[in-house]
């Protein structure tokens, strides 16, 4: 971004009118020519710098369900019925095509197929094939667009979280989240644009770590990354007042501060000071606002009810899709859910059965609650993992027990609301589930039309750092309209 162009969003209404020329008729003239004046104090700071979308949006906000470990496409969406018969027999040559392997399966002697023990049916009107392990996300088949041929360069874990959250295996990179931020701005001064809520889960194995650069501002100003609120305890650290400080010594504590920034800011003109202002200001109001979000006790037993027992245990995913709900209802831009505990090498069938007990009824919940509230129309909720899982086995294979090894080449995303054709499948994979043989979509694909139903154009949401325009999908990326209604 121009400098230039950030200095004239950071003036506030009493700079404006200190420095023109002719005063109130100059600023009376601008409210006429720019009905969202910068100048404006009440709105400046929320503000994005592309003032409003490209076009037209279908969603106001998105909701990500994002299944940390990578969840087996074979077990839940993609129904592959051939490779029953091809039960321990070898991987063909032809299909696998000399293509990289991780350190995992790359010493085994075979790779021998492991067809998926779970049963699948056809659900909704269009017939989407759905596993016996998602009996509630079968029930919203005609809501969803599932799309089976997500691809990725990325093989390991880290870096394909890293790559499909900022477009870049690197890390360093701004998240989806904070682009938004950074290009639509807020829509609730009480709250950030970007939550991010991290569950619990009930497989009992190790899980690949979270890194808060997942939801990083990377080179943008810092108040674009994500606020990841907590289950325990104050739900943000130190948002609480410490015992006798009142607000009242709070808020003359924040104005002092305040000054002393604003000073430093009218010296060197640093981007961060205006940053760390805001931040200190939407902290003292989030003393209000987050309380007051985290509260579920008006909410009825039917909803409650409709989430399942876990709702009521908070840091589960149930209790999160919930605490998703209210903070799209507040208008809160983005929302990212994190559930871990998907990195199924071995045991994976007692493993994934835990996994979707977790998230099964609280996806279902949460579609149908925000279409009960006509919230789903302008709410865009995607899920989905980092990359998918292989047809042959890691370690050994029994007929009730199989462990899969990562597999980027195809794997499955689902996206509902927001403008995004319901009920549909979209692609196809061979009939091991190994290559894609029709509509391939890349995840900068992906992250380029999840821009669009926001009203984006992907390749011009961008940001100058060290000499090159940045943006979300790099320097690729297309949106995929036959998903799009």
């Amino acid at each position: 971004m121009d400098p230039r162009t950030e200095h004239g969003l950071l003036q506030t209404r009493r700079h404006f009118l200190g420095r023109s020329a002719t005063g109130i008729g100059t600023a009376a003239l601008a409210s006429l020519l720019f009905s969202e004046s910068i100048a404006d104090t009440s709105s400046s700071e929320d503000l994005g710098v592309l003032r409003k979308p490209h076009f037209a949006p279908t969603a106001k906000r998105i909701i990500y369900l994002f299944m940390s470990g990578a969840p087996s496409q074979l077990d839940m969406y993609d129904y592959k019925p051939k490779m029953d018969e091809l039960f321990d027999t070898e991987l063909p040559d032809s299909v696998r095509m000399g293509q990289r392997l991780t350190t995992m399966t790359s010493g085994q002697t075979r790779f021998p197929i492991a067809p998926s023990i779970f049963k699948f049916a056809q659900h909704g009107k269009n017939g989407t094939w759905i596993s016996e392990l998602l009996p509630h996300t079968a029930t919203i088949a005609d809501d969803i667009a599932v799309i089976k041929t997500i691809h990725t360069e990325a093989i390991n874990h880290d870096p394909a979280i890293t790559y499909i959250q900022t477009g870049a295996q690197i890390p360093g990179r701004p998240s989806m989240g904070a682009w938004l931020s950074y290009g639509l701005g807020s829509m609730n001064r009480d709250l950030p644009s970007f939550v991010v809520l991290t569950s619990s889960w009930s497989a009992k194995r190790d899980a690949q770590a979270l890194y808060e650069r997942l939801w990083g501002a990377g080179f943008l100003a810092s108040r674009h990354a994500g606020v990841a609120l907590r289950s325990a305890g104050d739900p943000v650290l130190y948002l609480s007042n410490p015992a006798g400080v009142s607000p009242e010594i709070r808020r003359k504590m924040l104005d002092g501060v305040a000054a002393l920034n604003q000073k430093q800011f009218d010296s060197i003109h640093d981007p961060e000071i205006a940053a760390r202002i805001a931040q200190y200001e939407m902290a003292y109001r989030m003393q209000t606002s987050v309380p007051e979000l985290s509260d579920i006790s008006q909410e009825s037993e039917q909803t409650l009810n409709m989430y399942g027992p876990d709702v009521h245990k908070p840091g589960t995913f149930a209790a999160n899709c919930l605490l998703a709900r209210r903070l799209a209802e507040r208008d809160v831009r983005f929302v990212q859910v994190f559930i871990r505990g998907w990195d199924q090498h071995g045991n994976l069938p007692n493993d994934i059965r835990s996994q979707c007990g977790d998230v099964d009824q609280p996806c279902a919940a949460l579609i149908n609650d925000l279409k009960q509230r006509g919230m789903l129309e302008d709410t865009l909720v995607v899920w989905g993992g980092e990359f998918g899982r292989t047809i042959y086995c890691q370690g050994g294979l029994t007929k009730t027990n199989y462990g899969r090894d990562h597999h980027p080449r195809c794997f499955t995303v689902w996206m509902a609301g927001g403008g995004v054709k319901p009920g549909i499948s979209y692609g196809e994979t061979d009939e091991f589930s190994y290559n894609i043989v029709d509509k391939p979509v890349h995840i900068h694909d992906l992250n380029a039309t999840i821009l669009h139903c926001l009203g984006i154009n992907h390749e011009r949401l961008t940001h100058r750092f060290q000499g090159r325009d940045f943006r979300l999908t790099d320097v690729h990326g297309k949106v995929v309209n036959e998903i799009l209604l």
